[in-house]
């Protein structure tokens, strides 16, 4: 599903016009990407919650060449499952 896709499902599940649900759906994601970029979490019950996963640097090689390199450290967004929707999606 992309975003034009949820924005419409949005829209028909709750009579908003279709300009609506996609500025809603972007305001949904700037506001949890300004979240995760000051470091915070983001829960929603039911369905999961949004957090940063911290990469330590490491040492890594290229594979072409063999020549070991010095990976720098990064941060990740990442997502872990609700209970709740862990039970929908298996049973």
């Amino acid at each position: 599903m992309t975003k034009n896709e949820l924005a419409e499902q949005v829209a028909s599940r709750n009579g908003l016009a279709a300009s609506q649900a996609r500025q809603v759906v972007e305001t949904v994601i700037d506001v949890v990407s300004d979240e995760l970029a000051a470091g915070g979490e983001v829960a929603l019950a039911g369905f999961g919650k949004f957090s940063v996963s911290h990469r330590a640097a490491r040492q890594g090689r290229n594979p072409s060449t063999g020549a070991t390199i010095q990976i720098a450290a990064s941060k990740a967004a990442k997502f872990t499952a609700a209970s709740a929707l862990k039970k929908r999606l298996n049973g």
